[in-house]
């Protein structure tokens, strides 16, 4: 069987990040920098193999004016004092960002600039990612740029830097270790190499097994370099000299084994490391012979001599030392963290202990002082950063801040204070201090969050009240109630940092404290536990909803994705057709002063809401056009009726007349719809081409006809009326054009630079500065962009009409469009007439989109389906490029380029071009992109555009993921506009399969991922989730942490907390919880024992006499019991029933549910799978499988039972089949027999491999068994008793391997149908994997896969791939029983959607060397690639 494997998914979160001065914009004294917003630096951050690049941008705290608005309209909402995005999100589930105590609003006080995300670039590699730095080499010196240094797991280094050319990273080498003898070694897979780099860019170390570090040096200085020539015969361009292996043991020290952390250590004039190992190693259980094993190790690294001279060496650490930081150069040493204590060592091996916690003293014999005996910390999972020179936080697991204070006495470190807590934030994987005052904590299982530290002196004589150790801003500048007891004891705190800063400060008496303010965060939803598929309404279609069970500890919840953005119907308006096109326009109403004319004078905010809706519709002929307002009340009132279609409406002349373009007529209307003035479209006495679409920015207008021709026309704004404009400038004026539009930039990115060559140049110049002349508003101006036949596109500059770009490239869609220099292209009409070709463009539209800053983006749409979303960036004007043998005729040049973002093929059913009757008129399908502004919500203004046609879309970009396509779920949409008639921001007005409809979006839908997103947070994780379909309900078990003690046989308590900060320890306990997944509120649950966690839940329909049908759904739950390690664990089945109950009225859901105990089984081992089979329940216990029957409701009856491997993981059921995995024994297919009752093993995988998830895979006649491991490796097995390898069918036959890299926790079967339908879909596997991606495992013919097999080969050797790697050997699963890898019958999606991105020539390249089509293969990637 052939199967492809496709993340809909990226991973989630943040594991690594690095802050660095990577893309141009960050440099200080660029012209960027002198105004907000302006950029401070990049943040790159990655999470498994996805690597994002961000801006963090200094901008003022604007608002927008429709939250000022708003605020006006709904004066309960002060203004300013609302909490930002993620403090709102974590507060509805109680644990708030910052939930230290109460809130009162205080006198606003705006801060004058604000940090925020912005989204560059993001990347999926072929490799995963285990560290990044940032990096200086000697071409740093010339771009004031710094280079990123990236690791990864098959131990590799690459060096990228940025590309402005490419507005990309690039790869400047690549270093593989794989092949070094430590990583022969058989648990190299087992090991995670670490990657750090030398403050002064010296060298950087990566960790590989077996204690050794791959040294990568850099050159600093031409001398470096020159002295390394002389030695070996180098290239002078390569930035680094010959890395090298250093083996800690041989080379070092021998006592230098088991490495636990390393860093380079700043201030030294040779690079300089300190290592953390442990030669003996040890565990709680062996203290009593070996404890304090940890030693540290400073050592230099002479790169030249290769020498390697030991500075500082420490014995006697604690054996649970777990991280080092290095302390600043005026501090030197290192702080280690362990996880019962902080350790500062000096460099001339002092050390300071700061105990948190009673246990410090039990585990280690180093002196320290005795820890409070209120305190009762973990360090596990902790973070530690450096905010200045002797202030650290340490971020604990829980997201709880501590600062520590480093005490100096004289230039000696005298002890370590822990203040009170200050904040609490997301739980860390990392936290990097980006500048002075801004600090990034990223997190693998939920946001990340910006922060901004601030210090304030305050003087002592406060009361005691007002000086709490420290403070925390909210974003909205909000303080905390001073008379809250928010840290405890204030007095205790205060008296605490008094003694800190009377040792260095006695005469000034006063003491300094932290303000902590989140500035950002970058939304995610961490590791999918769980997942299962529920009913959601899309508008009035009932949609699967995917439901997954994510995040950890207070960030725990539910993630609900949709294929589609979901919408909410708000009404019908059948009354207003709209087939052919609806507009929804902002009229005002104008008075005429003296010949001109003024609008009335309005309130701010109804000068927005729009006043006015003109429809459309082709029948009956010839067409019919509505101009429509809103009564009093709500309903919509036609009073114009105009026979004719309409191609183009839009308010015009400062939005006090309409511009209305028919088929054959252009109109100039009252805002009550009576006509000022019709030009109509003729050639002198004959009537010209019917005009099929149109372009309005007012003052100009742009017709363009069905023959290719085109007019253009201005408005006189004195007079009110339009006229021709002259379009001499742009050649011929029977010249023809297939696609056109206006732009207006507001931003000012279009920027001309004119030639000095010619008089005209001035002209020019002035032309394009003076266009307020043209526009009453402020600094905008307008531009036309025309597409020639031939496929040239052109900008010329208004009002003057002088070219300013020009290319050839946009009819292939290439990824960078640059201007050619070349003058305007003819394109006279042809005879006979030109056909229509495939890749002519049928749309183009010149947008911008964006958040809270706006980018210009170029949208393509050609006949043949493809669309191209361009970027428009700035670019040094390309007139210096050309130097022609006669001079150039163009006097301007655009300083603009054009990258390419997305890329998308979309399939096209095209009516026959013959066909030209009223009934082929009415199936015609118009696809066009209609710009839309819209505020879904009072913090959110979204600029965007939609796609209309038969593949409808929304097309939006948000500040933190950029640029996204998200399919709208409707079949078809005719017309499509923006509309706040209703005096809502947040409404749209379609005409799609359902008739005219108006909507808005869903709330809390978050649009920055692949799949549209609401979160719902529950402060608590979640191990399983299960749909009860009969009720419609979801079933969900909690998993939560309780104190747990041990007893002994008797009962009797074996041990009992006998100190100061000594406390029991937690184990995992779990409670099932009955949801309502239209409200999110819990119905009913169960709890279970302290000490007893669920293994298993899912929903089993068993036999049962109390239904007609004979069975019933049931929620099996599968446990463990926990008894400590001296005792068994045991465990237990229980069935619940989901019944029925009276409900309140006053409750919202109106149906009230709740759980009903039927069945609970002890069982003598832990139960660690269910599911149901024919009627029977199966569940594992311990090494055996037991089916068993529901008896009365009330027992349940064991019927077989087999013995089976190790430890159950997995049981799947199919018919009477049934699937087994085991952690051991891999994975076993059996059969179930009810006469008599038997379980027959049919066939087993008989190699040791650990199978986490098993499923049944099947397509047409093909069946296959799918399974995952723990290292994200996939097989698919076959049974097949004719193959002799069998053994007569007993052994199951791995025919394939896929290494996938990571972990996956849950799987789905769920059906898919193709069009050829068969009886029996086919079976497709939705994964959810502990990094929080999601992927499909899709059957695929025969044909197609030789197909995308040969393409999947061609783009492996014949692309350039990020940092370097080879996706080939990324998917190799090493396996010594096989002379050749199995990775064959599985294609790798994220190689294969890297040919959509190419331009139309490449793909034409690449596909021709297998020999076949681009369309056709590109036919086959889309129909394979839907989510579900």
């Amino acid at each position: 069987m052939h199967a492809l494997r496709h993340d809909i998914l990226p991973p989630s979160g943040v594991e690594f990040a690095t802050t660095l001065k990577l893309t141009p914009s960050t440099i200080t004294g660029s012209s960027s920098q002198d105004k907000l917003p302006r950029v401070l630096t990049n943040v790159v951050v990655s999470r498994s193999n996805l690597l994002r690049i961000f801006e963090v941008w200094e901008q003022s705290p604007q608002i927008s004016t429709y939250i000022e608005d708003e605020r006006e309209r709904r004066a309960h909402v002060r203004k300013g004092t609302e909490a930002v995005e993620g403090e709102v999100e974590m507060d509805e589930g109680g644990e708030g960002w910052v939930n230290m105590g109460s809130v009162k609003a205080t006198a606003k006080k705006d801060p004058s600039t604000v940090s925020r995300f912005h989204f560059v670039r993001e990347h999926t590699l072929h490799g995963t990612v285990t560290g990044m730095e940032s990096v200086r080499i000697m071409s740093t010196y010339e771009d004031q740029l710094d280079r990123l240094l990236v690791s990864f797991k098959d131990a590799k280094i690459a060096l990228l830097e940025w590309s402005d050319a490419a507005h990309d990273l690039v790869t400047v080498s690549i270093h593989t270790y794989e092949r070094a003898p430590q990583m022969v070694s058989l648990d190299s897979s087992l090991f995670k190499t670490e990657l750090r780099a030398d403050p002064l860019s010296r060298c950087a170390a990566l960790s590989l097994p077996k204690d050794a570090f791959a040294i990568l040096p850099f050159f600093q200085t031409q001398a470096e370099l020159d002295v390394m020539e002389q030695e070996q015969n180098h290239t002078r361009d390569v930035p680094y000299s010959p890395s090298f292996v250093l083996d800690l043991v041989n080379d070092v020290d021998e006592r230098i084994r088991n490495v636990i952390d390393f860093v380079f250590l700043p201030g030294y004039n040779n690079p300089t490391v300190a290592v953390l190992c442990q030669s003996e190693q040890t565990w709680a259980g062996r203290l009593k012979e070996y404890r304090d094993t940890a030693r540290l190790y400073i050592f230099t690294l002479d790169l030249m001599s290769r020498n390697y001279p030991i500075i500082t060496a420490v014995d006697g650490l604690p054996y649970d030392s777990v991280s080092l930081l290095p302390c600043a150069t005026s501090l030197g040493g290192v702080i280690v963290l362990t996880s019962n204590s902080i350790i500062y060592v000096d460099q001339a091996a002092r050390r300071v202990a700061l105990p948190v916690n009673g246990w410090a003293a039990r585990v280690s014999d180093m002196p320290m002082p005795p820890a409070d005996k209120d305190l009762g910390l973990c360090l596990e999972g902790s973070r530690l950063v450096f905010v200045d020179e002797k202030t650290l936080f340490v971020i604990r697991k829980d997201g709880m801040i501590h600062p520590i204070e480093i005490i100096l006495d004289g230039r000696t470190v005298s002890k370590l204070v822990l203040l009170p807590v200050i904040a609490q934030t997301t739980i860390p994987a990392v936290a990097r201090l980006l500048n002075d005052d801004l600090l990034f904590v990223g997190s693998t299982v939920g946001p990340s969050v910006l922060m901004k530290t601030a210090r304030q002196e305050v003087p002592l004589e406060l009361p005691a009240q007002h000086t709490g150790a420290t403070a925390i801003n909210f974003p909205d500048s909000m303080d905390l109630d001073d008379d809250d007891d928010l840290y405890g004891d204030s007095q205790t705190a205060t008296q605490a940092t008094v003694g800190a800063t009377l040792g260095t400060s006695v005469t000034t008496k006063t003491r300094s404290i932290i303000h902590l303010s989140l500035c950002d965060s970058l939304p995610a939803y961490g590791p999918i536990a769980d997942m299962t598929f529920s009913l959601a309404k899309n508008g009035e279609r009932f949609v699967p909803e995917l439901v997954t069970a994510t995040g950890a500890g207070h960030l725990g919840g539910f993630t609900l994705f949709q294929r589609d953005l979901p919408t909410r119907t708000k009404r019908k308006l059948h009354v207003l057709g709209g087939a052919r096109g609806i507009w929804s326009l902002s009229v005002r109403q104008s008075q005429r002063v003296n010949g001109l004319s003024y609008e009335k004078a309005m309130s701010p905010f109804s000068a927005e809401i729009d006043t006015i809706i003109i429809s459309t519709d082709a029948n009956p002929t010839p067409g019919v056009s509505r101009i429509a307002t809103r009564t009093a009340k709500t309903d919509v009132s036609i009073p114009t009726r105009i026979p004719g279609t309409t191609i183009c409406a839009a308010p015009f002349f400062q939005r006090t007349t309409i511009l209305h373009v028919m088929t054959n007529a252009i109109r100039v209307l009252e805002p009550d719809g009576n006509e000022r003035q019709v030009i109509k479209d003729m050639d002198g006495s004959l009537p010209r081409a019917k005009i099929k679409s149109c372009s309005i920015c007012d003052p100009f207008v742009l017709i363009l006809r069905e023959d290719e021709s085109i007019g253009l026309f201005i408005g006189e704004t004195e007079r009110g009326k339009i006229r021709r404009k002259d379009m001499s400038p742009m050649g011929d004026k029977t010249s023809r054009y297939i696609a056109g539009c206006f732009f207006t930039d507001t931003i000012g990115l279009f920027d001309v630079e004119a030639t000095e060559t010619t008089p005209a140049a001035t002209h020019t110049d002035k032309s394009t500065s003076t266009l307020q002349a043209a526009v009453a508003a402020g600094n905008r101006s307008q531009w036309l962009v025309l597409v020639r036949p031939q496929g040239v596109m052109e900008i010329w500059s208004l009002p003057k009409l002088t070219l300013v770009f020009s290319t050839t490239a946009i009819s292939t869609l290439e990824n960078i469009l640059v201007d050619t220099c070349a003058p305007a292209a003819l394109s006279l009409p042809q005879d006979p007439p030109r056909k229509p070709r495939d890749l002519d463009i049928d749309q183009i539209l010149l947008a911008p989109l964006g958040e809270t800053s706006l980018v210009p983006h170029l949208f393509v749409f050609s006949r043949a389906g493809n669309m191209a979303i361009y970027e428009a960036l700035p670019a040094p004007a390309s007139s210096e490029q050309t130097d022609p043998p006669h001079p150039n005729p163009r006097t301007a040049f655009l300083k603009v380029k054009f990258h390419k973002v997305v890329s998308k093929t979309f399939e096209i059913q095209r009516v026959e071009e013959t066909e030209k009757t009223v009934l082929a008129e009415h199936k015609r399908i118009s696809r066009t992109f209609v710009p839309f502004v819209t505020s879904p919500n009072m913090e959110c203004t979204l600029t965007g555009v939609f796609f209309t046609g038969d593949r409808p879309c929304w097309i939006i970009a948000t500040d933190k993921g950029g640029l996204r396509v998200v399919p709208s779920g409707h079949t078809v949409v005719h017309a499509f506009t923006a509309c706040s008639l209703w005096e809502s921001k947040g409404d749209f007005l379609l005409y799609s399969d359902e008739g005219p409809t108006l909507l808005e979006w869903a709330p809390e839908v978050q649009l920055d991922g692949c799949l549209p997103y609401r979160s719902v947070p529950r402060s608590r994780p979640y191990s399983n989730v299960v749909f009860e379909q009969s009720a419609s309900l979801i079933v969900a078990a909690s998993s939560l942490q309780a104190r747990f003690a041990s007893y002994d046989e008797d009962g009797s308590i074996v041990w009992e907390p006998d100190g100061n900060g000594i406390s029991f320890p937690y184990a995992d306990c779990s409670t099932l919880e009955l949801i309502s997944p239209e409200h999110w509120v819990t119905m009913d649950g169960y709890e279970f024992a302290s000490n007893e966690s669920v293994n298993a839940l899912t929903c089993v329909s068993l036999e049962t006499t109390s239904t007609e049908s004979g069975s019933k759904n049931f929620i099996a739950v599968g446990t463990t019991i926990n008894r400590g390690e001296d005792l068994a664990v045991k465990g237990a089945t229980y069935i619940f029933e989901v019944v029925e109950v009276v409900s309140d009225p006053n409750w919202t859901p109106k149906r009230w549910y709740k759980l009903k105990l039927r069945v609970k089984d002890d069982a003598k081992g832990p139960v660690t799978a269910v599911c149901g089979i024919n009627g029977y329940l199966v569940s594992s216990m311990g090494q055996k499988i037991f089916v068993r029957a529901l008896d009365l409701d009330e027992r349940l009856v064991g019927v077989a039972f087999l013995d089976v491997g190790v430890y159950v993981t997995s049981l799947r059921s199919m018919k009477n089949l049934l699937l087994i995995g085991d952690a051991v024994k891999s994975v076993w297919l059996v059969a179930f027999q009810e006469d008599p009752y038997k379980l027959v093993t049919l066939a087993k995988d008989v190699r040791k491999r650990h199978a986490t998830t098993v499923d049944f895979f099947f397509a047409g006649g093909d069946l296959a068994i799918a399974s995952e491991d723990e290292e994200g490796v996939l097989r698919l097995f076959a049974y097949d008793p004719s193959d002799p390898e069998s053994r007569g069918g007993q052994h199951l036959l791995c025919h394939t391997e896929f290494h996938g890299h990571k972990e996956c926790r849950s799987t789905i079967m769920i059906a898919r149908r193709t069009k050829d339908e068969q009886l029996v879909p086919q079976a497709k596997l939705v994964s959810g994997f502990t990094d929080g991606s999601l992927s499909t495992l899709t059957p695929v013919d025969e044909a197609v896969f030789k197909r995308l097999q040969l393409l999947q080969g061609q783009l492996t050797r014949n692309m350039q791939h990020t940092a370097g790697l080879n996706p080939k050997a990324h998917r190799i699963v090493r396996n010594d029983a096989v002379s050749k890898p199995l990775s064959k019958s599985v294609l790798d999606g994220q190689l294969l959607s890297e040919f959509q991105v190419l331009g139309i020539s490449r793909q034409n390249e690449i596909t021709r060397q297998i020999g076949t089509e681009r369309a056709l293969v590109l036919h086959d990637w889309s129909s394979l690639i839907v989510p579900w």
